[in-house]
């Protein structure tokens, strides 16, 4: 039985277990299965890969997308060069990285951009940031991170002002904030300056519509929630480890 498996914490929120039982199911996959291991603490790694022998592919999430990478034995050139990794493969003894957030994100994402969303906020610092960030790279927009402090590659929510938001038509939350259950919260922005021009990006899948969605969708502005990202970096993380 090849064992595969998502690790983060917590982990109350990740639909990955779901998806990956149906896949199997679906496609008579019988040698394989995916659980969840929440890990308190990014050591406790050690711990899962010795009680675990027959572990042959793992995805990370919050929070351990970077602080993974020193219990790895190599990165691919992507993750490397993201600084980040959601995904695992165990072959020959080695644990190597990768990233197939940027993938989800690319694919999810372009079909939405209009020729006008030239300019992006990052809401967050993270791991996830970092391959939001490579994407937008990748397709030539230019971006501001956005955090709860100013520091040297962000600015503050505090900040944000008519100008910063009117320019920057594209807004990506990478932060938990409105993730289940605390469903209520919301990133801290001006929402009286979104238009029918923004697109409002949510790597939250759970719930549907979060608040800051649903904000965006009041002022006229195209959502977009993480599910379909979701899916499609689940995809690629399964060709990850089933490639040779």
């Amino acid at each position: 039985m090849r064992q595969f498996g998502l690790i983060g914490y917590p982990l109350s929120h990740s639909f990955s277990k779901g998806y990956f039982t149906e896949k199997f199911q679906k496609e008579n996959i019988y040698d394989c299965q995916y659980d969840v291991f929440p890990l308190e603490s990014i050591e406790d790694f050690v711990d899962l890969c010795e009680q675990h022998k027959n572990l042959a592919g793992l995805n990370v999430t919050i929070p351990y997308k970077e602080k993974i990478i020193p219990f790895l034995d190599e990165l691919n050139n992507e993750a490397a060069a993201i600084g980040a990794v959601n995904t695992i493969k165990f072959i020959n003894g080695k644990k190597i990285g990768y990233n197939s957030d940027c993938y989800g994100f690319e694919m999810s994402l372009r079909p939405l951009l209009k020729s006008y969303h030239t300019d992006a906020l990052i809401m967050g610092t993270g791991g996830a940031s970092k391959a939001v960030e490579y994407v937008l790279k990748k397709l030539g927009i230019e971006f501001q991170y956005v955090s709860r402090n100013k520091t040297e590659k962000s600015i503050s929510y505090h900040e944000l002002n008519e100008g910063i938001v009117s320019r920057s038509l594209v807004i990506i939350n990478c932060t938990p904030i409105g993730m289940y259950p605390n469903v209520q919260n919301s990133p801290d922005i001006p929402y009286n300056f979104i238009t029918d021009k923004h697109l409002l990006y949510d790597l939250i899948y759970n719930p549907e519509e979060t608040q800051f969605l649903n904000e965006g969708k009041q002022c006229g502005a195209q959502t977009k929630n993480g599910l379909e990202m979701l899916y499609l970096q689940a995809e690629k993380s399964w060709e990850i480890w089933n490639s040779r």
